[in-house]
């Protein structure tokens, strides 16, 4: 191996000053004309490397990177940019490989491999990355979101609060420390306390759209939604593409207005800014789907993703929109978005989702092993993997989805300080109607049509007639573990006999309302709990209102339908796993239909 050449470093400055004002084809050109001159320059290769990768051009990019690393094969930055570009193209072992040896010198590349763990659901090895940097300060902000992030996941986030409440006492002067400390308390449901905490960090006179972000997430749960659509509104105008703060804004007014094209608005002006921004169109596609539009998302997105070289992720974002009113559209997108990203876990789980729909379960099924191999927990892909099963005649779907054991009935008990159930139910009504958008418009992306859900975390509010309800669950979930007992099935061998909640949430359904068909991919055990109900409903023969399992949320060929049922009543607890699928039949009356349900996983082990 040669010694790599020295860098020419007043022609490296100029380009550093091209790339800081935005000049990326400036840049771009003055970088060819130094490879050109020192052909062993890795600094300039790699540079010129990111800039194609930018450009749309990987093949070329990947070509340069791997000259670089040939030339100096210690050079972290190289290895960075190079474990990216892999990671992108869905080679992540080798990209992994690269980033972990990059992540020893270079914290940007210990956040992307963190980053992608916690994509992967590998939240433990995100945090072995991130423990000791995030412990030796002082808070990096995109470093703190990931390690509270690894360590919500595994059910820690009470831990996370603790660590930031600690580093933010230690710079009381830190923006950054008390947005950090915001987003763990969020992580953790104290949202009041996040909301005091991310204003601080607004308060130190360097506003960031992140810190605007993160105090609007609290106040969406707290449900000041006047409050959190202004900090939504000013973290856009420092910050335009940011698509997640646009996705957040897009629910809010649509809860507020329920009009779609005023829901887009800021989004659309950001495209006609941004114009072909991927990210920002994967945005509006997804919003639009998740406001029932699947063939607007698809328009959104037809254009892009007929170009040869269309991002894996934008494949997959259409083929999601596709897969709702053509599986074949979907099936020809995913098989695309493999070719070029063959790790891609949403390119694998779109391809036997449309596999399904296209009539080729054997098929489907040898995706959805591969995928449950990495992510055996994913509730989705089990749902995938039985629905396959079922289309096959294979016996494992009778053993998965035995509904008559696996889905199990309670009557709640009247909590202490009620002598009644019914007088228990009276006073939870009362409390969660409070909760509950008064304009009556449904979130976006979510399984009910025609009714609302609350924003908070439940489990964690304060109203001591909702927390008497979570101890009201607490025997029936011990009950349905102690019921279904151990074993080597997707919902058995979780169990060791404890268990957190992770989501809860209250439904009102008006005249016409019912829930989509639906899993619940992040739960292990979930509910349906029945609070109050339309007169209609009581004694009723139609299964109007009532809890169906078995029909699939996708198309599939040929159609299957439900195969179990369950009448509601007040003060009914419902469980079963969360991968089964289940939704409502629609029912009519002016009286409205009130749930709460919850998603439980395993609880640390003994």
């Amino acid at each position: 191996m040669s010694t790599p050449a020295p860098m020419p470093l007043d022609d490296l400055r100029q380009v550093g000053a091209l790339l800081q004002a935005g000049e990326l084809r400036g840049a771009h050109e003055r970088l060819q004309a130094i490879v050109a001159k020192h052909p062993d320059c890795v600094e300039a290769l790699r540079l010129l490397g990111g800039l194609r990768l930018g450009f749309g051009d990987a093949e070329g990019a990947e070509a340069l990177l791997r000259r670089a690393l040939a030339l100096d094969p210690g050079w972290t930055p190289t290895l960075a940019t190079l474990g990216e570009l892999l990671l992108a193209t869905g080679r992540d072992e080798e990209a992994e490989a690269l980033l972990r040896r990059a992540a020893t010198k270079l914290p940007q590349a210990a956040l992307r491999l963190a980053r992608h763990c916690n994509e992967r659901q590998r939240p433990a090895e995100a945090l072995a990355l991130l423990a000791p940097r995030c412990a030796a300060g002082p808070v990096n902000a995109e470093l703190a979101a990931q390690h509270i992030a690894a360590l919500a996941a595994l059910g820690r986030a009470d831990e996370a609060a603790d660590f930031y409440r600690r580093a933010a006492a230690a710079a009381p002067d830190s923006p950054v420390a008390a947005q950090a400390l915001a987003i763990a308390l969020a992580a953790s449901g104290q949202h009041a306390e996040a909301e005091r905490a991310a204003s601080r960090a607004l308060a130190s006179g360097r506003a960031s759209a992140a810190a605007h972000f993160t105090r609007a997430r609290s106040l969406l749960a707290l449900g000041e939604f006047a409050r959190a659509e202004s900090d939504l509104r000013d973290g856009l105008r420092l910050e335009p593409r940011h698509a997640e703060a646009h996705d957040h804004l897009a629910r809010l007014v649509w809860m507020r207005s329920g009009d779609l094209a005023e829901s887009t608005a800021t989004l659309d002006a950001a495209l006609h800014r941004f114009p072909g921004d991927e990210t920002l169109l994967a945005a509006k596609a997804a919003i639009l789907q998740g406001a029932g539009d699947a063939r607007g998302a698809w328009a959104c997105l037809a254009e892009p993703v007929a170009r040869a070289q269309a991002a894996p992720s934008l494949l997959v974002r259409a083929g999601l929109s596709a897969l709702e009113f053509d599986p074949a559209a979907a099936l020809a997108l995913a098989e695309r978005a493999l070719h070029r990203s063959p790790a891609s876990t949403p390119a694998r789980s779109l391809l036997a989702a449309a596999l399904l729909g296209t009539g080729d379960a054997q098929r489907a099924l040898g995706h959805c092993e591969l995928l449950l191999a990495d992510a055996p927990d994913d509730q989705y892909l089990i749902a995938l993997q039985t629905t396959a099963w079922r289309l096959l005649g294979d016996p494992r779907h009778d053993a998965y989805c035995d509904y008559a054991q696996l889905v199990q009935p309670y009557r709640l008990q009247a909590p202490a300080g009620w002598s009644s159930l019914a007088g228990f139910l009276d006073d939870l009504r009362r409390s969660l109607q409070r909760l509950h958008d008064p304009l009556g418009h449904p979130l976006l992306f979510q399984s009910l049509r025609h009714g609302t859900e609350t924003t908070e975390d439940l489990a964690r509010h304060a109203d001591p007639v909702i927390q008497a309800l979570f101890q009201a669950f607490d025997a029936p979930i011990r009950d349905y573990m102690a019921f279904v007992g151990l074993g080597d099935d997707a919902l058995r061998r979780r169990n060791h006999g404890r268990y957190r909640f992770n989501g809860s949430w209250s439904v009102r359904l008006r005249n016409a309302g019912f829930h989509t068909n639906h899993v619940h991919p992040r739960g292990w055990i979930s509910s349906a709990c029945y609070i109050d109900l339309p007169d209609s409903m009581a004694g009723s023969g139609s299964t109007d209102g009532c809890l169906a399992f078995g029909e699939p949320g996708i198309l599939t060929a040929p159609p299957l339908h439900a195969q179990h049922v369950v009448r509601p009543e007040p003060g009914l607890l419902v469980l079963f796993p969360s991968y089964v699928w289940h939704g409502t039949v629609p029912f009519h009356s002016e009286q409205a239909r009130l749930t709460v349900a919850f998603d439980a996983v395993p609880g640390e082990r003994p």
